[in-house]
């Protein structure tokens, strides 16, 4: 959750991703602000995080850039996968399973379970045919990549959450994907300057994931 005011953003994210955040020696932490132009301030008892627009540096945008970037590791991502944000028209959506399962663990426990997959298969199949980057993390699955993609990676989990056969999943992603494909290709077409292949980042694994993390948060 975030509170903005003014150049200034407020926001909180579990106490043992707050090392991930900040990074050897502060590295993943510096390479945020000079990406963004902003001042991050981490809290390490609390999981409190400070972000800060620094006068005169960036586009103004890059605090919520920052924000969204936080928010990823937050959630489990690996600041390689976080970075991802860095790119314009990638987003991140948080999908918060509690809203479907209600307080249950062993329901929590049992769909997360599904959309992993056994060592992660069910996960990986989601992000190579979508094009995403997707972490579970305590009640939260994240989706990482264009708005179109993860319109297709929330709707394969949303069948995995009301407990479609995995076989039913791959067969939607399967045709998805080619739909995908076949839109970018007509826009290509229309627009041969967009030509070059997959973007840096798509179909890529997730073993640096916190795939199977109980964070609180």
């Amino acid at each position: 959750m975030a509170e903005t005011a003014m150049s200034r953003i407020y926001m909180k994210i579990p106490v043992e991703r707050t090392g991930v955040l900040i990074g050897e020696s502060g590295g993943t932490k510096a390479e945020v602000e000079r990406g963004t132009g902003t001042k991050i301030t981490v809290d390490g008892k609390s999981g409190e995080v400070v972000i800060e627009a620094e006068a005169g540096k960036g586009d103004p945008s890059g605090i919520l850039k920052a924000r969204d970037i936080i928010t990823a590791i937050g959630r489990g991502f690996s600041p390689q996968r976080a970075f991802r944000l860095f790119t314009d028209g990638q987003i991140i959506e948080v999908i918060d399973l509690k809203e479907a399962l209600g307080d249950s663990r062993n329901q929590l426990l049992r769909v997360k379970g599904r959309i992993i997959g056994e060592n992660g298969k069910t996960r990986r199949i989601i992000e190579k045919l979508t094009g995403t980057a997707v972490s579970v993390y305590g009640h939260t699955v994240s989706v990482i990549g264009e708005y179109d993609e993860i319109l297709v990676a929330k709707e394969a989990i949303a069948m995995l959450v009301k407990g479609a056969m995995h076989g039913a999943v791959y067969k939607y992603l399967n045709s998805a994907h080619l739909e995908l494909k076949k839109r970018r290709l007509s826009l290509w077409e229309e627009r041969p300057e967009l030509k070059g292949g997959l973007r840096k980042g798509e179909g890529e694994t997730a073993e640096g994931d916190q795939e199977g993390a109980e964070g609180e948060g």
